[in-house]
């Protein structure tokens, strides 16, 4: 059997095994999917994945085979409606967990995180997403932002975290990412500067995870405690988080230079406000030349016996391929054919095309170099 008709079968098979017990991914568990419909749970999941960029119409005539008996698009919203978002979730999770990732050096999986914004059909009552008019937008516009993970290797979707563009928070969502994660191998989360926080570094040390991401020159400076970058770095810096002001308090006088104050206001999960609770974080500087005289900053736990600053560069350009991935499921997927106003159906419609877009012919990368 090729390999897309082992994902074909095990994808309509874990679907099949899903419809078992409907009521886990019902929004009315004691009610929804109970009573027989054209579109039931299965019906309506794989219909989902399968929809293309047509009229909600057309897409339910080509689905029945243009019988005469095909579902109408108020039965399939109506049902669409009793499904949560949580089952493309447990689908997504399912088959990458069937399908071994590849790895790096047979140890590591390199992991892109990035996030993506899509224009929604202009929906003005909807307050979370709207951005009203402005001198771009005559009529204003609705918007909403994907933040997903990304196998560069297997170049797989392997997480989602759909929120309206006003209440993005990368932060979050890559700590989200970093709890959930189970797949095989060791992570490497590749990320560009908008993810780097002490919180997400925490995060992914609590679980013996590396990271990789870029960095803003004041960022890099405030770790190293200089006023000037030098065009090379390589170094190694051991910082200690507090959420105390008061020098009183430290429970390493002697070590001033390494503390770093947290303020109350920003969200670092292992020491609550007003705590006097110490968080220690050994993080390695990394800055090359990337074109004459255009320098990058890179902060990580990988260790240098294993990863050259040449090497560190080489993987954080992989980053790319998670951008390349964005422009095919908004151009040649068609992500952006949304079948809804509402943001709850657009999520469905979003944890569909990036399960669509998993699975590749397995052939080796050709930037596999190690």
């Amino acid at each position: 059997m090729s390999y897309a008709k082992q994902v074909k079968e095990f994808l309509w098979n874990t679907i099949s095994d899903m419809a078992e017990n409907p009521w886990l991914f019902a929004r009315n568990p004691n009610a929804d999917f109970t009573r027989k419909r054209k579109l039931d749970f299965e019906n309506l999941m794989r219909f989902l994945i399968s929809m293309q960029s047509g009229t909600t119409g057309h897409e339910l005539l080509k689905y029945f085979d243009y019988n005469t008996d095909t579902a109408s698009v108020s039965a399939f919203y109506q049902q669409r409606r009793k499904l949560l978002t949580e089952a493309f979730q447990f689908l997504m999770f399912s088959l990458n967990s069937q399908f071994n990732l590849k790895l790096y050096k047979d140890r590591y999986n390199l992991i892109a995180c990035d996030g993506c914004e899509f224009v929604m059909p202009r929906n003005p009552n909807d307050l979370e997403s709207f951005f009203p008019p402005t001198g771009k937008s005559s009529r204003g516009y609705n918007m909403l932002h994907a933040t997903a993970l990304f196998d560069i290797l297997s170049k797989r979707y392997l997480d989602c975290i759909v929120k309206p563009a006003w209440d993005k928070n990368e932060f979050s969502a890559i700590c989200d990412f970093i709890k959930r994660y189970s797949y095989n191998g060791f992570p490497i989360f590749i990320a560009d500067r908008g993810f780097a926080s002490y919180n997400f570094f925490a995060h992914a040390f609590d679980k013996g995870f590396h990271f990789l991401v870029r960095a803003k020159d004041l960022n890099t400076k405030r770790l190293l405690k200089i006023q000037k970058l030098p065009n090379k770095v390589d170094s190694w810096v051991n910082i200690i988080l507090t959420r105390s002001l008061s020098k009183k308090s430290r429970k390493h006088p002697d070590l001033a230079d390494q503390y770093r104050y947290v303020a109350s206001n920003v969200t670092f999960d292992f020491i609550q406000p007003g705590s006097l609770v110490e968080h220690h974080l050994t993080l390695r500087i990394v800055r090359f030349e990337i074109a004459d005289d255009v320098y990058e900053n890179i902060i990580t736990n990988l260790s240098d016996d294993d990863f050259t600053i040449d090497e560190i560069k080489f993987l954080y350009n992989l980053r790319w391929k998670i951008e390349l991935s964005f422009r095919d499921i908004k151009h040649i997927i068609g992500i952006t054919n949304f079948h809804s106003k509402k943001l709850m159906y657009i999520e469905q419609e979003i944890w569909a095309r990036l399960i669509l877009l998993t699975w590749p012919n397995p052939r080796p990368a050709p930037y596999i170099i190690c």
